[in-house]
């Protein structure tokens, strides 16, 4: 019985010390260190910072915002080949436009 209440404490004391390390589950953060803008990143940046883009894709955005100016709307965004809502409802949190 006391090995028990034992490992339960060493348990929560490891998970404790975990957290406290900033080792426990990743928090979503949406702070501008987080951000990747689509009107001035390279594509290294885009690719690197958007979810389910790639390089060859994050060149793509790079060649339309060359081709047609600066993106005004997140939607926009779905012009260019490959792009779909989907991508951008992944991505919503870390796309700005400034």
């Amino acid at each position: 019985m006391h090995t028990i209440i034992y490992r339960k404490f060493m348990f929560a004391g490891l998970l404790a010390l975990l957290l406290g390390l900033g080792l426990g589950p990743a928090q979503a953060d949406s702070s501008p260190a987080n951000t990747v803008n689509l009107n001035t990143a390279t594509a290294a940046e885009l690719a690197a910072a958007l979810n389910g883009v790639g390089a060859s894709r994050a060149e793509d955005i790079v060649r339309y915002r060359e081709a047609f100016g600066p993106f005004t709307t997140l939607e926009q965004l779905t012009e260019v080949k490959g792009i779909g809502q989907a991508t951008i409802n992944r991505n919503r949190k870390v796309i700005t436009l400034d």
